[in-house]
């Protein structure tokens, strides 16, 4: 259990010391850029500024989809942002996302370029900039979005809640992982139970709302996040089991997990993407070989 000699201030005061644990060089109370630096640029009508974590993996997965396709319009190029070394407080990523969180998207196809922040956002802007995964029937369209807006809401317990007192903290909270964990299998079996009549999260059609979740809740019980599968027993969520690696075959999405991955075998790392060839000669292993 934490300290219970602990008691709240009457005003808390940001004291900056080391024992904020992982993030604790970037977590402040304002918001704002810290310092001036200019986002790059390249060549294509979208332009990504993202780190691949679960939120970050959306996008580029909805991208490489879209390009599946034959989407051409959804060319991008996706530039790395190092949220531990504080890149997300640039200026120009401020102007992106004022609220300095990944990812954000700039679209160069209009005049002024428009920019899209918040996963969510972004992935309902493809879908209905290109007309792809999001189903056209007033009832599967509002199907998919119940279940994307489900994921905006649901994800913070999981990522901001379990994954941070289960992995990040520096100490480990009974409380705090009690009552996170809870949570976190209470989604779980919301979804077991929603997939075990669908195969995909909103029904029959592979969804905007699929690649909202995938990289969440797929990736936790797969044992790619936070390395809980077995704390949070996955195997007993059979359907939810199922769809995760039906979804992680696609080969889509296998590309899209990995773009500006900083993290995990260099195979599966690439930093920067700028073309389809990319993911055939720029991943670090073959950068750093």
């Amino acid at each position: 259990m934490s300290d219970s000699s602990y008691q709240p201030p009457k005003v808390w005061e940001w004291k900056q010391n080391n024992n904020g644990g992982a993030f604790a060089n970037i977590n402040r109370p304002v918001s704002g850029p810290t310092h001036d630096k200019a986002l790059p640029v390249g060549t294509h009508p979208l332009q990504l500024y993202s780190l691949g974590t679960p939120n970050g993996q959306k996008v580029t997965i909805m991208l490489e989809e879209l390009l599946a396709l034959g989407v051409t319009g959804a060319e991008y190029d996706a530039w790395m942002i190092r949220i531990g070394e504080g890149d997300q407080f640039s200026s120009g990523f401020v102007d992106v996302n004022p609220n300095s969180k990944i990812p954000a998207l700039s679209d160069h196809s209009v005049t002024p370029p428009l920019r899209v922040f918040e996963s969510g956002s972004i992935l309902l802007y493809l879908a209905e900039k290109f007309g792809h995964f999001l189903p056209k029937d007033p009832a599967g369209r509002t199907e998919a979005l119940n279940w994307l807006f489900w994921l905006q809401g649901a994800a913070p317990f999981l990522g901001g809640g379990f994954g941070h007192f289960y992995n990040y903290a520096p100490v480990k909270i009974e409380y705090a992982i009690d009552r996170f964990t809870m949570e976190a299998k209470r989604q779980l079996d919301v979804l077991d139970k929603q997939l075990a009549k669908n195969r995909y999260v909103a029904g029959e059609e592979y969804s905007i709302a699929d690649m909202a979740i995938w990289p969440w809740y797929g990736n936790v019980v797969l044992g790619a996040v936070y390395n809980a599968a077995e704390f949070l027993d996955a195997n007993s969520y059979k359907n939810v089991l199922r769809w995760a690696q039906d979804i992680g075959n696609r080969p889509a999405v296998k590309r899209g997990r990995i773009v500006n991955r900083a993290q995990g075998p260099l195979n599966e790392q690439l930093h920067e993407r700028h073309s389809a060839s990319d993911f055939d000669t720029n991943t670090e292993d073959k950068r750093q070989g």
